[in-house]
């Protein structure tokens, strides 16, 4: 980020052309005040007492006085109509250096326009979202490094122990165990962040195609079996088939992350389901699963990049998948809703069918 950026003040931008106009009209009306003076005086219908006036002297100190008073006059108004404009380039110049915590306020008269209100609430808003966005992706810089290289300080001390040998069959056994579970965590945090960045610069949704969306949530299901058979859980999947037309790779990833942040916060011997409602031109899959409910703080914030709601899950996951599903949902002119009743948590996407 360019901190040395050159910052813009419209006090030194717009207050010549300002006071210039101001002057320029001040000036106009003084000099024909001072042509129509010098003519009544002439014709004698404006006298001053007996006191001879040079008129070529009154009407230069006529517009010398003016313009004073034109300069003085701009100055003051200037300070005045601009003084909402610096406090705003002020706490734009802050945030564009960086300075996530700039936030504006008004008092008085300004503070009541309807204009400047709904501009700062923007601003406000705007602010607060860079700041929780940086507060967010610095934690997940830290939590990523830390779970990046646990995984491979494991597969390092486990590759060099077996590089020693004396070890028996069932040690090497176990040891290759640890050294393929960390390789695979490795991959999914990886691949989770790169399909990430390529799901976030797209913009546009193309393969568009028609499929069994029933099916496909029961491959994702099947896919995750060691997952959920690992926690005694019961899945329960639509028998009936539904078909609906969009990118069929982009939806499975929906899919497998709302299958998987499921199985992941439901307890053991839990229920993991899925349920289709159809309608004539969208189709709702709800994902369900009982459990510890989402804090209600968390509710707007779950669908942000590196968010997680459960810190004590954090190392199961980095807070990207809920981020993914949204931009693929929205790439489908979709939209996806949360809610937690009697310890149920369910996700609904509703899709266009076609």
């Amino acid at each position: 980020m360019n901190h040395n950026r050159r910052k813009f003040n419209p006090r030194t931008s717009l207050i010549l052309p300002f006071a210039g106009i101001i002057i320029v009209l001040l000036l106009g009306i003084t000099v024909i005040a001072a042509i129509v003076t010098g003519i009544l005086i002439m014709n004698g219908v404006l006298k001053i007492g007996s006191v001879q006036i040079n008129i070529g002297s009154f009407i230069l100190t006529f517009l010398i006085v003016n313009a004073i008073i034109g300069i003085v006059l701009a100055a003051v108004i200037s300070n005045i109509v601009f003084s909402p404009i610096n406090k705003i380039m002020a706490a734009l110049n802050r945030l564009a250096s960086g300075d996530y915590s700039a936030r504006l306020y008004f008092s008085g008269p300004v503070g009541r326009n309807k204009t400047i209100k709904e501009m700062t609430d923007s601003f406000n808003t705007m602010a607060q979202e860079l700041e929780q966005t940086e507060m967010l992706r610095s934690d997940f810089i830290n939590n990523f490094s830390h779970e990046f290289k646990t995984p491979i300080v494991s597969i390092a001390g486990f590759a060099q122990l077996l590089r020693r040998g004396n070890l028996t069959p069932e040690e090497q056994t176990e040891y290759l165990e640890v050294i393929e579970k960390e390789s695979l965590r490795l991959a999914h945090m990886a691949t989770n962040v790169l399909d990430l960045t390529r799901i976030e610069n797209q913009n546009i949704l193309t393969d568009r195609q028609k499929f069994n969306v029933s099916e496909q949530l029961r491959t994702c299901m099947l896919m995750l079996e060691g997952k959920w058979t690992a926690k005694h859980i019961e899945p329960v999947l639509p028998e009936e088939e539904h078909f609906l037309v969009g990118n069929e790779e982009l939806i499975r990833h929906v899919w497998n992350n709302l299958f998987e942040n499921a199985i992941k916060f439901s307890p053991d011997y839990g229920v993991v389901e899925a349920g289709i409602t159809e309608m004539p031109d969208e189709i709702t899959i709800t994902v369900s699963n009982y459990g510890d409910p989402i804090p209600e703080a968390s509710m707007d914030r779950i669908f942000s990049k590196f968010y997680q709601a459960d810190e004590s899950h954090a190392s199961e996951g980095n807070g990207i998948g809920l981020a993914i599903v949204k931009k693929i949902v929205d790439l489908h002119d979709g939209s996806i809703k949360v809610a937690c009743h009697d310890g149920k948590t369910s996700f609904a996407v509703t899709l266009p069918k076609g």
